[in-house]
């Protein structure tokens, strides 16, 4: 195989987008030969094959693997099936609504193995993440010992949840802002930091917006060598803040406004803790700002790395099993949230299943869809 041919099912906002620059020829050695989607018009995708039914699509054989980019409970059950037809496969985020679908969809591609399997985390691509994730690996940071996000730039007007039916309902997305707005962000967590031991969440349902699901979070994580972190998020805030920060023995990053500081400790502050012999004394601090490029197109750079796995072997930036991690981190703080109580992870992911089938068969709640100004999506993109 000299290319890969590409299907793209699910042609909603970021569907397009793919498919939009793929055909700028963003990407190198795959041919968007097709494209799905029960609902949307495809006339506009002439000459390429398209299709209704994704199963179809699937059986065709025009394709080698696929885009999965359909409403969240579709992408274990479309996952599946495309892995089960021997497609590879790149899935959008999450990977699944909740836990328990995410471990099924993880099994079917581990039977799998000669199938590339991943997952579109595209902010593991952004030189700013890179730049941290280096300073944590080559031990620049120390001992972490605090993590923060807050991250409430994510405002959305009732005209953004009443633009399908399936949005911010339990039924049709299996969560809020963690699940569909933060995934990336809970993503860049796990990835950087690893998981946490425990989480307690307090999450808002409907506090901004006439919604079933939560749309204002505030979360407390803990993690196995005592670190402690803080992650907060609303689509009901404005103007909003992103402030990344974490906290070392060494020193602090921060990530605000497009900027990442570093103030280095010129002593490690535990050892300087133990060592001093003056109360108020503190290690030395370097101020040092780190440069770092925006990304172009980090979309395509995930999905060129995905063809480059199906042609070459080469190790995948996000493979689907990690995903996840992000899938849990949604899922506990919400689930703490409504249990009152701290969880422990691994949280037990058929317990999480059977309160979410709870959630939605005694959900009363009514959505009212309406259409909405077409806009530019591409402007909620965080970096």
């Amino acid at each position: 195989m000299n290319n890969v041919r590409l299907g793209i099912v699910g042609m909603g906002n970021i569907g397009r987008y793919h498919a939009d620059y793929l055909s700028k020829g963003e990407v190198n050695r795959v041919e968007l030969t097709a494209v799905c989607d029960a609902y949307a018009p495809l006339d506009r995708y002439a000459p390429l094959r398209t299709f209704k039914d994704p199963h179809e699509l699937f059986r065709s054989g025009v394709v080698d693997a696929v885009i999965i980019s359909t409403p969240h409970y579709q992408h274990t059950t479309l996952g599946i099936a495309a892995l089960e037809a021997g497609l590879h496969v790149m899935i959008e985020k999450p990977i699944s609504a909740h836990k328990a679908d995410a471990e099924r969809l993880i099994a079917a591609a581990e039977r799998r193995p000669k199938q590339v399997f991943a997952g579109m985390f595209q902010l593991r691509t952004e030189p700013r993440y890179l730049k941290i994730q280096k300073l944590i690996r080559d031990g620049e940071l120390g001992e972490i010992v605090r993590m923060s996000w807050l991250i409430t730039d994510w405002y959305r007007t009732e005209a953004y949840y009443a633009s399908g039916g399936w949005r911010a309902t339990w039924k049709g997305e299996g969560g809020g802002v963690l699940l569909n707005q933060c995934l990336h962000n809970l993503d860049v967590i796990a990835w950087l930091l690893g998981m946490p031991a425990r989480v307690r969440g307090f999450c808002q349902l409907g506090r901004y917006h006439n919604i079933e699901v939560e749309d204002n979070v505030t979360a407390y994580l803990e993690y196995p060598n005592g670190a402690t972190g803080v992650f907060i998020t609303s689509t009901g805030e404005a103007p909003g803040t992103n402030r990344f920060e974490i906290a070392g023995s060494r020193g602090r990053i921060v990530l605000e406004n497009n900027r990442l500081t570093f103030n280095r400790n010129e002593t490690d502050m535990l050892e300087f803790n133990r060592s001093s012999k003056v109360g108020f004394a503190k290690p030395e601090v370097w101020n040092v700002e780190i440069p770092f490029a925006d990304a172009p197109v980090p979309h395509a750079i995930i999905l060129r790395n995905f063809v480059n796995a199906i042609l070459d072997g080469e190790p995948l930036i996000a493979p689907g099993a990690e995903g996840l991690c992000s899938v849990e981190l949604a899922n506990v703080m919400l689930y703490s949230s409504i249990l009152g109580r701290t969880q422990e992870l691994p949280m037990d992911a058929a317990a999480y299943e059977a309160a979410l089938q709870q959630w939605i068969a005694e959900s009363r709640f009514e959505k009212k869809v309406v259409e909405v100004t077409h806009e530019d999506f591409t402007k909620s993109f965080h970096r």
